[in-house]
């Protein structure tokens, strides 16, 4: 799988979560790149990536950082697919 994360620095906090199927790489990346312009209007407080992990569990453990805020568990509510193939 591969998560699109938005994590404000500045806060500590994740902001978004999507997951991507592999054969959903392009899209995965469009949405990265269509991001991005909010990273830099907020000068550059938040990171926005690509992760590749076999599941949420796992990014959970290898990524802890993302996920260590209280507030960021409230994100497990609203993470959303890409909706692609829906």
């Amino acid at each position: 799988m591969i998560f699109l994360i938005t994590y404000d620095r500045r806060a500590g906090r994740l902001r978004s979560l999507r997951t991507f199927d592999e054969a959903e790489r392009p899209s995965a990346n469009d949405a990265r790149l269509e991001a991005e312009p909010e990273q830099i209007s907020k000068g550059g407080g938040l990171e926005v990536g690509l992760v590749d992990a076999p599941d949420e569990s796992v990014l959970r453990k290898t990524h802890s950082h993302y996920f260590s805020d209280p507030l960021s568990r409230s994100v497990e509510s609203s993470t959303e697919s890409s909706g692609v193939g829906d």
